[in-house]
């Protein structure tokens, strides 16, 4: 009997899952996510699962942890300073796929060195230049980057770059070869660099969390989930940390499929910040073939193909007070819910509630508040901003005790940028609260701020509702009507070649909302998904089986659907993926290129054994040291032919290999 451990950190809550044996779910439990240390949510969710399943710790025979923190990092530009290392490429090509934006003004060298496309030495390698710029930026950055011109085939100078700034920095260096084997220079530099910035950030993540797993007495290994669903060693994610990007929502894939055996569906994941949707296809996450975008930053990781939408139970509901017809919408941006934030300071927050209440007018800034972040750096804040952060203080204040011009507005936005401060206000949580859906935190103050809310007039001038039940009606209708849409565009984009590229306007088309209502006129019109959704989430409950019927199309949510993320960091699979090609430089001759440099073989079949030989080698080493075993490896070929004079001639064959099996477990 094995005892499984899975953790998933979201943007809201951190949920921990036991499962016995794989096959049954046998105690679930929740925190709160504390951003300022996530390891301090994970320790109270598996204090939680442990106490309510009591099962003993150290009959925990594998953990497993998802987390957002390296998602999140790169939308919200944060990270270590690194320094890049480019290699037989152009100044002007900084400027190709985001590069230069990716190293927001850190150091970088382009030096002499690099290869041709046949893995040939262009250039002979500038070791001083290099060895200059890592003596004079060692001690100002956390880690290097390292890209040279077609380094995927042959990566000697990138290996090369790597031992000198070992030798000289102490630091292992984040080189693009070994986080794509696809070329395009500057987007595995991309890559490379963002993977240098995560590094400290995750090996400090990774390093609590074993902690937090010591002093509960786990001694379970920790796989870390990547972004494609797969599992990871935590030595792999030290390592490797942009790989782990998307690894949340990848995990809910995973977990989806797991908890209802569904092999086509579209899943669909409401957290506290976003909805994220993806296509479930024969029982497999759709990866996405061009790279794993994560805010302005295209990358060439692995990752599942994701929709986001900032949409989410705690998104902001914004009054639209422009033009006669008004209404609400949802999101973009994440408000901490004022009935949670009732319960660490309920004097405050009602104390402000109820003196808004009496107020005849209603004013801009009622039922919001706001309060600092503790332990955040204050480096390079402007007076301004160093001004209002001083107002906040210690303590929750209403925003109109903050916000004293419209200037300050400026000020308030770049502290919620950087996380220095959060704002409080009406999001469908508080709607749910009203209705009776949720419970746990504190109604009366949700109901509270949603009538301050209610009283608000539109273009109209009308009231926004008579009541806050009927304004929560009117919130939880627009997170129906918003999500609907979401897996509409999701719908249309998986289906471009046949509809094109404009899924917002499909999704929203007069005709579509018109099929959706199974309009009968002189034309009869009938609209729906093809296939049925899988409703994940704390929240999916409560809101997704409105959204079922406006999409016409069966619902199905779970039980334990609301761990489901957690449930996929402990079921999923180890994966490891390489990749190697075979050029033709001349007819007859044909160019292997292996991890160590190009071998000519005069032989097509006996160039691509050569190489499937090294790739399956490769994948299983990979594999095992994940902690991986029973092993399966499967291979994929590309070859590609040109006709030339009525006979195929060669032009290069790219092969994968994929070892895959489930992690080992710690025996008793």
């Amino acid at each position: 009997m094995a005892y499984l451990l899975g953790v998933d950190t979201g943007g809201t809550y951190t949920d921990a899952v036991l499962l016995k044996d794989e096959t049954e779910v046998i105690a679930s439990a929740k925190a709160l996510t504390t951003r300022e240390d996530l390891a301090i949510g994970i320790g109270k969710a598996v204090r939680l699962v442990l106490e309510t399943s009591g099962i003993a710790p150290e009959t925990i025979s594998l953990a497993s942890l998802s987390t957002t923190l390296a998602t999140n990092a790169l939308v919200e530009g944060q990270g270590g300073r690194v320094g890049l290392i480019y290699i037989g490429f152009r100044a002007r090509d900084l400027d190709a796929h985001g590069l230069s934006d990716a190293l927001k003004g850190d150091p970088h060298l382009i030096c002499a060195g690099g290869h041709d496309h046949a893995g040939m030495e262009a250039h002979p390698l500038d070791e001083g230049a290099i060895t200059d710029f890592l003596r004079a930026h060692r001690d100002g950055v956390s880690g290097f980057a390292v890209a040279s011109q077609f380094a995927t085939r042959n990566p000697a100078h990138e290996v090369r770059a790597a031992s000198l700034v070992a030798d000289i920095t102490g630091r292992l260096a984040s080189t693009s070869h070994q986080l794509s084997a696809r070329l395009n220079g500057p987007k595995r530099a991309v890559t490379a660099v963002l993977n240098a910035r995560l590094i400290g950030m995750i090996e400090r993540l990774i390093g609590r969390a074993e902690q937090v797993l010591r002093d509960l007495e786990i001694s379970a290994p920790l796989m870390v989930v990547r972004g494609d669903g797969a599992l990871m060693s935590a030595e792999q994610a030290r390592a490797r940390p942009i790989e782990t990007i998307l690894s949340g929502p990848a995990a809910s894939i995973v977990g989806a499929r797991w908890l209802t055996g569904v092999q086509n569906a579209l899943v669909s994941d409401i957290g506290g910040t976003t909805t994220d949707i993806a296509l479930l296809q024969n029982g497999k996450p759709a990866i996405d073939p061009g790279g794993a975008q994560v805010g302005p930053h295209r990358t060439m990781v692995e990752a599942v193909a994701m929709r986001t939408t900032g949409l989410g139970g705690d998104s902001e509901v914004r009054v639209i007070g422009e033009g006669l017809k008004g209404g609400l919408n949802l999101g973009p941006r994440r408000l901490l819910p004022v009935s949670l934030l009732a319960v660490d300071a309920p004097k405050a927050v009602h104390d402000a509630l109820d003196a808004q209440m009496r107020n005849t007018v209603p004013g801009e800034y009622d039922g919001r508040f706001v309060r600092a972040v503790p332990g955040q750096s204050l480096e390079g804040l402007g007076p301004r901003d160093t001004a209002l952060l001083r107002r906040i203080g210690d303590a929750v204040c209403p925003l109109a005790d903050v916000v004293r011009v419209r200037i300050d507005t400026g000020a308030l936005s770049r502290l919620v940028d950087r996380g220095l401060v959060q704002i409080s206000g009406v999001t469908p949580s508080d709607a749910s609260h009203v209705l009776e859906k949720l419970s746990g935190w504190d109604a009366d103050a949700a109901e509270k701020a949603l009538m301050l809310m209610a009283r608000r007039r539109q273009g109209s001038g009308d009231v926004l509702a008579k009541s806050a039940k009927s304004l929560a009606r009117i919130v939880v209708d627009r997170l129906t009507h918003q999500t609907a849409l979401a897996l509409l565009e999701t719908a249309f984009a998986e289906e471009s070649t046949y509809f094109g590229d404009a899924p917002q306007a499909l999704a929203r088309h007069t005709l579509m909302q018109a099929g959706l209502q199974d309009h009968r006129g002189l034309v009869r019109l009938s609209a729906g998904l093809n296939l049925p959704v899988v409703g994940l989430g704390a929240s999916a409950a409560s809101y997704y089986p409105a959204v079922g019927v406006s999409v016409g199309t069966e619902m199905i949510l779970p039980e334990h659907a609301d761990v489901a993320n957690a449930i996929g960091a402990v079921v999923g699979r180890i994966s490891m993926r390489c990749s190697g090609s075979v050029t033709a430089p001349s007819e007859g001759l044909f160019q292997v290129h292996l991890r160590n440099g190009p071998v000519e073989v005069a032989d097509q079949d006996a160039a691509l054994t050569l190489l499937e030989t090294n790739l399956r080698e490769e994948a299983r080493a990979k594999a095992h040291a994940a902690g991986a075993e029973d092993l399966q490896i499967t291979t994929t070929k590309d070859i590609r032919v040109a006709g030339v004079e009525a006979r195929e001639v060669f032009i290069e064959a790219v092969l994968t290999v994929e070892a895959s099996g489930r992690p080992r477990v710690a025996s008793e």
